[in-house]
Order: structure tokens, then sequence, then C-alpha cells
């Protein structure tokens, strides 16, 4: 059978060349090998295939972080069906939603989202098949006619005899709806594995893959590396991060926990000898750092030689400290969105905005003209547009066509994914990026970008966390107000505050009010929750003098 760029192809080429008892899943006390990971997948595919779940349909994951999670991705490819992420925060609206949107055929859930389930099947009634993960919930599987997973696979066929696959096989990946309701953005493999996976080529001198086969050489010769991300693996950051040390033939440890849990994170790292761990962010990232300073010598970290964060800010104030904790480790900072994969890295260099990368054939600054019409924004000039990018990226949003035609233009010939975050390019081609444009405060004519002033904001000793939104205003029509999450035994005024910030942003950019909220809320990846900030800061519930 001819290979392809298609993962499930990959995947398969992996497995047969790393040893077949290479742990390559590990979830607490769950440990499964590459040639487990390889049965189970092709017991619960062939399970999809007598229920049948055809090529191209779409099968819903909705679980808590579990190796399940992994070995059900790796099925659906297997069979060309198209994975989907379920929120488990969802309630019963956004699950409505989401149901009815993606077209499921078949789900496989945690046991206790049976009742969750039971309220919206009407609207997915083209699923027949539910498959559910044991749990501690004793939750009645004949409420929705679900199977227990190891009744499931229990008795198929570990052999691998499905029909050929292509490299524009789907994956459908929802993002967290933090700009409207959740969208589908379909990959075709092929994209997705360059775009997000950097074509295999993060562990390896060569680069990125030239033909699929070159997968093996890169199994084979990496050094194996023991890799943790933090994000739950309904979320892009998590599952890119798994499919990278999976097809590196790393092994790959997933954050059991229910929510961050960052004394436990940390005796994980040192339980399972952690290499790499990563974060999305500052949400993430304040907690880890606090129980590192709050438990000193504790843990056992020598294992650890790359820490890194990717899909929300993550501060240069918290950069440093990091680099302090972690004298000789390797701090970087990623750019990236359900839309894009991974844009690469913070450049380093100086910049006005949140950070910056190079200008690239794939990666610019695109600008709408009045008429609607796009075009590159002149390196050097004042223009501000939006980040942008080319090459491998998806085909649109599923079912979507308005929306799709909104964020993916030609211009010049070539296909672009408009990312929402504003930014400029410098002469020399540098892209300083500034954050989304639909959360941009306009006040006075001056536009101020809530992440740039949450930086200077999480700076401040007393701050744990912080979002920033525009309110109303009488002279300027809108004006910067912080919602702010202190630490346990601080206090903060409005006045220290802007003291503070002054010294770290322009005068008109600094709080004009300030809001003490118990807890800043946040999705579980750590994204930010701009609704509720603005309604938080509409209120005068947690306003503070």
């Amino acid at each position: 059978m001819t290979k392809t760029f298609n993962l499930a192809d990959l995947f398969e080429m992996v497995v047969d060349n790393v040893p077949a008892d290479r742990e390559a899943l590990i979830c607490g006390d769950e440990k499964v090998t590459f040639q487990q990971l390889e049965d189970r997948a092709n017991q619960l595919a062939h399970y999809f295939q007598s229920r049948g779940v055809k090529a191209g349909e779409h099968i819903g994951l909705y679980m808590y972080n579990c190796n399940e999670y992994l070995e059900a991705m790796w099925a659906c490819f297997k069979i060309r069906a198209v994975p989907v992420n379920v929120n488990y925060r969802y309630v019963k609206d956004e699950l409505l939603y989401l149901f009815d949107n993606a077209d499921m055929v078949a789900v496989v859930h945690g046991r206790e989202f049976v009742p969750a389930i039971a309220e919206v099947r009407e609207a997915a009634p083209k699923v027949h098949t539910y498959v559910a993960i044991d749990d501690d919930s004793q939750t009645n599987l004949d409420e929705i006619g679900s199977v227990a997973y190891g009744d499931a696979i229990n008795g198929q066929a570990t052999t691998r005899d499905f029909d050929q696959r292509s490299e524009d096989d789907l994956f459908i990946l929802y993002t967290g709806g933090t700009t409207g309701m959740p969208k589908g953005v379909m990959w075709p493999h092929v994209a997705l594995f360059y775009a997000a996976m950097n074509g295999g080529g993060h562990f390896h001198a060569d680069g990125p893959c030239k033909q699929p086969e070159d997968i093996i050489v890169r199994a084979k010769e990496n050094f194996q590396i023991r890799s943790m991300a933090l994000a739950p693996l309904m979320h892009g950051a998590c599952w890119w991060s798994a499919c990278i040390s999976t097809l590196a033939g790393h092994t790959v440890i997933l954050n059991p926990g229910r929510s961050l849990n960052a004394e436990q994170v940390w005796g994980i790292v040192d339980k399972e000898k952690v290499n790499s761990i990563s974060f999305v962010g500052d949400a993430m990232g304040i907690p880890l750092m606090d129980a590192l300073n709050e438990n000193e010598g504790r843990w056992d970290l020598s294992s650890i030689f790359s820490v890194g964060s990717g899909g929300a800010v993550f501060s240069d104030s918290l950069q440093a400290k990091y680099k302090e904790k972690f004298d000789g480790v390797m701090i970087t900072n990623s750019w990236g969105s359900s839309e894009t994969g991974q844009m690469g890295q913070d450049s380093g260099r100086a910049s006005d905005g949140l950070g910056a990368v190079e200008q690239s054939d794939f990666m610019n600054v695109i600008a709408e003209h009045e008429d609607g019409s796009h075009f590159f924004v002149t390196p050097g000039s004042d223009t501000m547009g939006i980040f942008s990018r080319s090459g491998h990226i998806p085909l649109g949003y599923y079912g979507d066509p308005i929306k799709t035609a909104k964020s993916f233009v030609e211009l010049d010939g070539q296909r672009w994914m408009l990312t929402g975050d504003m930014a400029t390019i410098s002469e020399d081609g540098l892209i300083s990026v500034y954050g989304r444009g639909s959360n941009c405060i306009n006040s006075g004519g001056e536009k101020i970008f809530p992440e740039e002033v949450e930086q200077a904001i999480k700076s401040h000793p007393a701050v744990f966390d912080t979002l920033v939104v525009a309110t109303p205003d009488e002279r300027f029509t809108e004006k910067v107000t912080a919602v702010v999450q202190i630490r346990e035994g601080s206090s903060l005024t409005l006045e220290e505050l802007q003291a503070h910030c002054r010294h770290h942003i322009s005068g008109y950019k600094v709080p004009r009010q300030l809001h003490l909220t118990p807890e800043i809320a946040r999705a579980p990846s750590g994204k930010p929750n701009y609704q509720w900030a603005s309604e938080t800061a509409l209120s005068k519930e947690y306003l503070a003098s």
C-alpha cells in the first residue's frame, strides 16, 4: 500500500520502527506502549467499521485527558473517519449547537457525560454509536444506548486491513468560541502535518520530511524525549504536541487532572523524568511558577531541558522568571492558532507589540482597502494590518462558507488565512504582533490592545492574573478597564496600578478603572474569556477605588 502524508500512515511507519515496548502514552497510572497503542487503535477502528462508520464521517471525542482519547483519534484516522473535539465544559445550549453543527455519527465519551448527551442527542439524529470511557460516575449507559470502551474493543482484530488512505483526509478542530460560536476548522492531513507539526522536523537536523518514509529515519535516529503538554487534549495546543511527540517516537505524558494542579504537575515531572513541558500562556505558567517558589527544592526537575508556551500570551515578566529558575534550559514562546497551526517562535528581537516573528513567503501582514479588497502592508510603513499565513492552511470552516470567505482570502494568486491578530511590519521584515483586533480598545482615537496592557499589569508583584477590556467613557468613548485577580494576602489600588504601569506602557494605555475579582475566568486551555471580563467590568460588584 502506497504511503502518503496521512497521519495514520505516518503513525504506522513509526510503530513499525521503534521498540514495541517503548512507552507511547502515560496518563496517571495508565501506561500504553507503542504496540499497545497500535493494537487498541486497530481494535476500535474495527469496532467503528462494524457499526457502519464510513470514510469521511465524523466521530466526536468528548472526554477529559486519557490515553483512550488518543487511541480513538488514531482509530478514526485509520479508517479515514474525521475526529471532532467536543469541549467537556460546554453546557446544554453549546452542546446543542456543536452536536447539530458537527454532523457526528459516533461519539466516544466519558461515562459521566451521559446525562449531558441525553439532553442534546435529538440535535444529532445521525449519531448511531456511543462508546463510553469508564470513570467513577457509575452513570447508566443504557440511557443513551452507549457501550463500554472495553466491551467495544474486546474481540476485535488487532490487524491492519484498512483501505488506502489519502493525505487529503480531514481532521476537524473546533475553536474555543472566544469570538462567537465555535467554528470547525477543516484541516487536510498533509496541511496539518506541516503547519502544526513542522513536517516531523522538530527533533531532526534534516528538518521536515520530504517524503512520507522520512518519518522512519527521524523516529529511528531521534533520541527519546518524554514530553508533557498541560492543556486538555480537546485543545489544539495539546493535541498537536501529542502528535508531534508520537510521530517522533517519543513518549507523551498527559495531565490527568481535571484542572491545573501545579504541585501535582511538578510531581509528575519528577516521577516520570519529563524532558519537555509546555503550557498555554500565563494562566498556566503563573501557578506553576508560584508552586516552584513555594516549594523550593521539593522536586527533582533536572530532567527538564525545554519549557515552552504557545496559544496565549506568555508575558515578558514571566518568561524572565522561568529563565532565572531554569538556568540553561530552553525557554520558548510560540505563536499559533486553530486556523494556522504553529507560526514559529518569538524572534526575541525588540518590538512594540507582544512579540515578533520574521516575515517569510508564508507569513505576512495583510490589510484591507475601503472597497474590501486586500493588499500586503508595505514594510516600514505605519499601516497596521492582520497577521496572515499562507502555504499549508485549512480548507475553511465546516458548514460555514460565509466565515470561510471572510477569513480565507486570495492575494496575488496565493491563498491566505487572516488570523485576526493585528500586526505591523518593519522595513527589515520584522512582524510585530499586537493582539486581536476584535478586542482593540479605541480611546479618543488611540488604539490600545488589551494584551499589551495585560503584560504591564502582570509585572506588578500583587497581580496573579488579569484581563483588560473597554468600558464606556463620556469623553473618550472607551476607556481601559482592568479586571484583576490579586495574590492572596495582597492589596492593590487603582493609583498603585497606574503608577506601576506608567513604567511599562504609554500614559494613554494605563487603566482608568480597576475591578478586583476573586478569580479570572478562563477556558480549560488558559484562553481568555473576554465576554466574562466585559460583563464583570460593567458591573459595580468588584469595582475598586
